[in-house]
């Protein structure tokens, strides 16, 4: 986890817990913490599209991402590196699906058009799933905690559309393209 605090992380962490705990009674401090330190990392758009393929360049795919997680069958070179794709893709997917959901489903690409909410929500509760498996050594006390995500990934994901709203009124926006 994340050590140093990012200067949004206050006004971040204020919003997540009035969405979370004030409209939706949603107490879990490290989830609402952790969704905080979430959107500060997001706040980077090279951030999101931090997984590259094997020529270097983002993939901005959720097939291409769920692939390229995969120890056995895709281009992840060990377990410790599922875990950290995996963890990324969750994150992905909730930030995509909550703070973005015109996003979802959107057509407006030519080659690959965006995944629906309903596959964002799959993907994103599968993935923290899969890294709440990694419950020995040094992944044991933060194992609980993707488990969480896992199970109310809907109820996770709807307390951070409330944080948009928030956030104040916007013209629908399109996520940021890859950062090469």
């Amino acid at each position: 986890m994340q050590t140093q605090t990012h200067p949004l992380e206050p006004f971040f962490q204020q919003a997540v817990r009035n969405s979370y705990e004030g409209k939706l009674g949603l107490h879990d401090p490290d989830v609402t913490s952790y969704v905080a330190r979430l959107l500060c990392d997001f706040s980077d758009a090279g951030n999101l599209y931090c997984m590259r393929d094997g020529s270097g360049r983002p993939i901005d795919q959720l097939e291409e991402m769920e692939r390229a997680a995969d120890p056995v069958n895709g281009d992840a070179p060990s377990f410790d590196a599922e875990r950290a794709l995996r963890k990324h893709i969750g994150d992905y997917a909730l930030f995509v699906a909550g703070m973005y959901p015109e996003a979802a489903g959107s057509r407006h690409r030519r080659r690959h058009p965006s995944p629906s909410l309903a596959e964002l929500i799959r993907v994103g509760k599968e993935s923290y799933f899969i890294v709440s498996q990694f419950n020995l050594f040094e992944y044991e006390k933060d194992a609980p905690l993707f488990a969480r995500l896992s199970d109310k990934f809907e109820r996770w994901l709807l307390g951070l559309t409330l944080v948009r709203e928030e956030l104040g009124p916007r013209k629908p926006l399109q996520l940021p393209p890859p950062v090469n």
